[in-house]
């Protein structure tokens, strides 16, 4: 079993409860828009790292990050993309991977909008864990802490950040 912490949408912003509340994580993955290498290194040095770079990334972060970062953990077959849409409403890049083989979890980030949502089309859980920077429109920043065990997906939490 893996224990996970999930963020997206930093945008260069560092706050220390982020590695409070990773703490008893295995490993974090960030699902784009990190916005400074500072931010990144530091959760690189933490913990194991997995993750992707989104739109307002610059070239220093680009050469550091895929733009989709697919992997198995604990029998589970995972795809990070920052622009990834919403089950019903993906991006075409992730609509054609999908299509072709769909993974058993799809995380993404870019929309600022916390979302858990299984689409039974594809049979994949779908994950946007909103925004953990406070650069945007959202009004809460979030963070998500879950569980990957034998390929089964379990102990989602939502942790809000509020200052």
């Amino acid at each position: 079993m893996k224990r996970i912490g999930l963020l997206s949408d930093t945008h260069g912003y560092w706050d220390d409860r982020y590695l409070k509340y990773f703490e008893e994580c295995d490993e974090i993955w960030h699902a784009g828009d990190i916005g400074s290498t500072e931010v990144l290194k530091r959760l690189m040095e933490f913990r194991p790292f997995r993750g992707v770079y989104g739109n307002i990334d610059g070239q220093d972060i680009r050469k550091m990050l895929p733009e989709i970062n697919r992997f198995r953990i604990e029998g589970a077959d995972i795809v990070i993309k920052h622009i990834g849409g919403y089950p019903g409403k993906y991006d075409p890049k992730v609509k054609n991977l999908i299509m072709t083989e769909a993974p058993n979890l799809l995380v993404c980030g870019h929309s600022h909008i916390l979302k858990v949502k299984y689409d039974q089309n594809f049979g994949l859980l779908h994950i946007n864990p909103g925004a953990a920077g406070k650069y945007g429109f959202h009004a809460v920043r979030t963070l998500v802490r879950f569980s990957v065990d034998n390929c089964n997906f379990s102990d989602l939490e939502v942790i809000e950040l509020k200052d």
